[in-house]
């Protein structure tokens, strides 16, 4: 028997899986050194049971053997008294389960998967330290190891049929193509290494045999899961080969085998998908698109000459270049592996999985998160969990949006409360745990008044501490430059207000979430108040933006001073007002922006004031750079057209120059078809064509180019290229009729200009001598 030795990683996997004398949990580690995989036999199934529902229990257990009540210094959120139920038979957990759901009897927190309790009791997330010995773990805490686990991108190329071509692998230690087909030489065009193999069935052992020398602890991909791993496991079957890519020999998992917010599970590797780590890490783009993303953070794009009819070049190249598609395909491994390190995306993962305890490769679970976070310090207040319920729940308010006043001004300052729902959740002591205390509490200099009939207690309560250990961890992260960690902390403390007041999460109460939402609005409205009596007007208020009108006359440095002097003055405001009930304030006013410029456009056909669309210019180094919110230029089902014009338009009308000549200009270049290129839209099928009763114009155009192409090449998330012809509308890549320039003059160029021609006193009839408008 060896000694027990200690080591440090990161948590690639969690199972758990029945043994004789309980859960078997098992946890695959990356270490500086390696894979490492430990288990911890005999770990019971556990619940909590009501005092009350005792006897019941006892009777129905009887004369079963591995079971065991103990009583437990907690209550239930109904301050009942709990027993803790263990058992050591997985089977029999299971039958217990359904006994208590038929009776009606509660089961406290039997969902707690024991690999997640063990973890969540000892505050481990991500990270960890473990005392082994032949594998067995003998104990474990929390620690943050500094190395990152190696990956590998994976890429395959295969024939429109699903038949595999060829599997790249972009690793930092080795980058080479697997090529289906007779060897041929390097003509020296491409710098490469690529390896023939026989037939698919020699690609697929060849992808193992790569797994199995270079053992990567983690696999990223461009919608890996869902299409390069799905394949090469379909096509494996076909063969009659297992895909064991698991270091234990397992095939790979999918969809519902892999769990929520997985779609492929591969023992101790991970599974990263870009497009979904991206959207997790709140980058956006108007196509998600490999080519598209890489173009637009890299620069460089993928390595094909007709993206328009890229299957036909794979299918081409495969049959006579061989060479071509294996650049290709490892050029695609690359640019994903370039994305990863520009974005800084596996830190990201690795910090939000500190943070949030979940698994690393999961994506989404905000309540699971909160779980993760506050059942530990629940239980350490003397409280279990409730069950997660049916009940319908009415919805709690949303942010504070106040009536705009419209019009053109200069010097508009936006003032932004910084992280606000976390704010509130800290200054009013806003918490589950506090509002089961508070009623119990007859005292009433120990309860904070919520809203809707909640009350808070003083002393009882665990969110606000996490809250604000979360935000100093957040301080800090951005004082050291950690902009991955940072964002990891900001997205997991923003998502406790909604996960109050979700359905799915076992804490739901729309007191809580109405008591965060409704003393934002009454914030909100007192601090417009208070600005506007020190002499500046509110013309627009968001959520938690307040825009405050300087006046036309100011310089930019008074303005300046005096933003800084309003957030002072509200920040001062506010620890006063909460001293005097006896809260600590958390709230804190920000000076966000300056805009020498700014414009609130009306509601279309009407003199109201718009919500949640704006214009404003800041002037940097003598120009002015615009900012737009809700319009069209922000919008992605715009057309090129609407968006140059707009940019143009109020770069215009900010400089004092004449707007009207420049439209005028605009519409004669479309009609002219000097703008040809800039009338294409593009726009992302939400179902399969199919599913639609309708035939609005992207889905009219996605039915055109599968006729025309003869196969299903748009479903449900591909996105199309179309313009609108004579001929009504029709796919880019095989538009027939002659372009509709009305339609453009009309739907592109008229609501652009409309706003500010209306508050030019003008209108887009007389733009030229009423032509626009009779088609």
């Amino acid at each position: 028997m060896q000694s027990p030795s200690f080591s440090q990683g990161w948590i690639l996997g969690r199972e758990q899986r029945p043994g004789p004398d309980g859960a078997e949990l098992i946890y695959w580690l990356s270490t500086e050194s390696g894979p490492l995989c430990v288990s911890l036999p005999g770990q019971p199934y556990r619940g909590f049971i009501l005092e009350s529902e005792q006897a019941a229990w006892r009777q129905w257990l009887g004369a079963r053997s591995g079971w065991q009540l103990t009583p437990v210094p907690a209550q239930s959120f109904a301050r009942q008294p709990v027993l803790s139920l263990e058992l050591s038979d997985h089977s029999l957990w299971q039958t217990a389960r359904q006994q208590a759901e038929q009776q009606g009897w509660a089961l406290l927190e039997a969902d707690i998967r024991p690999q997640e309790r063990y973890l969540m009791e000892r505050f481990i997330r991500a990270g960890v330290a473990v005392k082994h010995q032949d594998h067995r773990l003998l104990a474990a805490r929390p620690a943050n190891p500094t190395h990152l686990p190696s990956l590998v991108s994976l890429d395959i190329e295969c024939s429109r049929h699903g038949e595999l071509y060829s599997i790249g692998f972009y690793s930092a230690t080795d980058q080479r193509v697997l090529m289906v087909g007779e060897p041929s030489p390097s003509d020296g065009r491409f710098s490469l290494s690529m390896e023939f193999v026989a037939d698919e069935a020699a690609l697929l052992r060849g992808l193992l045999d790569w797994f199995e020398q270079h053992d990567p602890d983690g696999i990223i991909g461009w919608a890996v899961a869902g299409f390069d791993l799905a394949l090469l496991h379909k096509r494996a079957a076909h063969h009659g080969l297992r895909l064991a890519l698991g270091r234990d020999g397992s095939e790979p998992r999918f969809e519902q085998r892999a769990g929520p917010g997985r779609d492929c599970v591969i023992a101790g590797r991970l599974v990263l998908d870009g497009i979904e780590w991206l959207k997790a890490a709140f980058y956006q783009f108007d196509s998600y698109a490999l080519d598209a993303v890489a173009t637009e953070l890299l620069g460089e794009g993928k390595a094909c000459d007709d993206s328009a009819h890229r299957m036909a070049e794979i299918e081409h190249n495969f049959h006579h270049d061989k060479w071509a598609l294996g650049h290709y395909n490892l050029k695609d491994c690359e640019l994903v592996w370039r994305i990863f390190e520009h974005t800084r995306l596996l830190e990201f993962v690795l910090a939000r999985g500190q943070m949030t305890g979940l698994e690393l490769d999961r994506t989404g679970g905000s309540v699971a998160a909160f779980t993760f976070r506050y059942l530990p310090l629940l239980h350490r207040s003397g409280f279990v969990a409730p069950d997660l319920t049916d009940t319908n729940i009415p919805p709690s308010p949303g942010g504070y949006v106040m009536d705009s006043r419209p019009g053109l001004y200069r010097n508009v300052l936006v003032l932004d409360f910084k992280s606000l729902y976390p704010s509130i959740i800290r200054s009013f002591l806003i918490d589950p745990m506090g509002m089961v205390a508070a009623e119990a509490e007859a005292d009433p200099s120990l309860l904070v008044e919520g809203y809707r009939g909640a009350r808070f207690h003083r002393q009882h309560h665990r969110l606000p501490a996490l809250i604000a250990e979360l935000a100093q961890q957040r301080e800090q992260a951005k004082q050291a430059k950690d902009q991955p960690l940072s964002q990891a902390i900001k997205i997991l403390m923003n998502s406790f207000y909604g996960v109050l007041g979700a359905a799915g999460c076992r804490f739901h109460d729309p007191r809580l979430a109405s008591s965060i939402t409704l003393r934002g609005h009454d914030i909100m409205k007192a601090t417009r108040e208070w600005v506007e009596g020190q002499g500046a007007q509110v013309i627009y208020g968001d959520t938690d933006s307040l825009f405050v009108h300087l006046g036309d006359d100011k310089t930019p440095q008074w303005c300046q001073q005096q933003g800084q002097a309003l957030v002072a003055g509200a920040n001062a405001y506010w620890q006063q007002s909460l001293q005097k009930q006896g809260l600590e304030s958390a709230l804190e006013l920000e000076f966000e922006t300056q805009f020498d410029h700014f414009f609130m456009p009306t509601i279309r056909g009407s003199e109201q004031g718009s919500k949640k669309r704006y214009v404003g210019a800041i002037e940097q180094q003598g120009k002015l750079r615009l900012v737009f919110k809700g319009m069209e230029t922000v919008r992605s089902d715009w057309t090129p057209l609407a968006r140059q014009l707009q940019q143009s338009l109020y770069q215009h009308w900010f400089e004092g120059k004449p707007v009207t000549p420049l439209l005028k200009q605009w519409i004669a270049r479309v009609r002219d078809g000097e703008c040809d290129e800039l009338l294409v839209y593009r726009k992302r099928l939400r179902r399969d064509l199919t599913d639609y009763a309708a035939n609005p114009p992207h889905v009219q155009a996605a039915r055109l180019a599968n006729e025309h192409a003869g196969r299903t090449r748009y479903r449900r998330g591909s996105r199309i290229a179309y313009v609108i012809t004579a001929l009504g509308a029709e796919p880019l890549e095989s538009a027939r009729g002659k372009l509709d320039y009305e339609h453009y003059v009309e739907k592109q160029i008229r609501p652009v200009a409309e706003p500010v021609l209306a508050a030019i006193n003008s209108d887009f009839e007389q733009l030229d001598g009423g032509q626009i408008g009779l088609f």
